[in-house]
């Protein structure tokens, strides 16, 4: 694979607005798509702002008619905003595109960013991203008096998080010792090119998380660098060092087709049926 590069767009008062932070993917995509550039990551700030993949439901996004711009990555919605370090690495992948260990190639590097900041985090399974894990469920503090057995996230498919004031809020997890996601990623793979990326919190405010059901996830919340370590970090301090181990993670990476598994065929046949990329997203 080629050399990674980086281009910073822009952070603080220079931060980039959704929309021309997506442009300017596009631009780079089609450039990447034709051989004209290296393999890319923009990396940025954005203002305020909920966007939406393609599975988001319609019970997931503010109550309150917040605004919310539809993408066309994979995943659910999310917010971007100041104190956030936004990632778009825009990379040529051989077909057919492996998209999990795409995804993979990520987490790890975000992963070794926070252990280098002293944060310990993992995957989860079936969740995408990089996480704190909480504490053992008999561990955790009591919600309202009662046991987390009794949890009405879990047991009740019509509880609603947001309207349930600030104990059950995304951004408190960290104070119901619960599992709580440090950075979200959801991409896109179009003509064998990435897409979009990883979002990592590093000081925002995380109560923009409250209006909204972040991914999807109801029993569980978000976490910043700042607030587990308990003490001030910008996106400055943490900037390098996302660069050098993205650009270690990739190039270390063994890129290799997605492996094709085919049924076995009848003794009558003589001829495999074509394979087909499936779509992406």
């Amino acid at each position: 694979m080629s050399e990674l590069r980086f281009v910073r767009l822009g952070f603080g008062d220079e931060a980039v607005d959704y929309q021309v932070a997506w442009d300017q993917q596009r631009e780079v995509h089609a450039a990447r798509f034709a051989d004209e550039v290296e393999d890319t990551c923009l990396l940025l700030e954005h203002p305020p702002v909920y966007t939406a993949g393609r599975r988001t439901a319609d019970n997931e996004r503010p109550l309150d008619g917040t605004p919310v711009v539809d993408v066309d990555r994979g995943g659910k919605i999310t917010w971007h905003g100041p104190g956030q370090l936004v990632g778009y690495p825009i990379m040529k992948l051989p077909r057919p595109v492996d998209v999990v260990a795409h995804v993979r190639r990520l987490e790890e590097a975000l992963i070794r960013t926070a252990a280098e900041f002293g944060v310990t985090t993992t995957r989860v399974e079936g969740r995408s991203g990089v996480w704190v894990l909480g504490d053992p469920v008999e561990q955790r503090p009591q919600i309202g008096g009662l046991s987390l057995d009794f949890d009405p996230r879990l047991q009740d498919e019509e509880f609603d998080p947001r309207l349930n004031g600030p104990e059950y809020a995304p951004s408190n997890a960290g104070q119901r010792r619960e599992d709580r996601k440090l950075a979200a990623i959801g991409i896109r793979v179009a003509k064998g090119v990435t897409m979009h990326g990883f979002s990592f919190n590093v000081n925002p405010d995380n109560t923009w998380f409250d209006k909204i059901i972040p991914c999807g996830i109801r029993d569980a919340g978000v976490a910043s660098l700042a607030n587990e370590l308990g003490r001030d970090v910008t996106i400055e301090e943490v900037l390098p060092v996302v660069e050098r181990h993205l650009r270690d993670v990739m190039a270390d990476a063994v890129l290799k087709p997605r492996e094709i598994v085919r049924e076995a065929e009848p003794a009558t046949e003589t001829a495999a049926e074509p394979t087909t990329e499936p779509a992406t997203a």
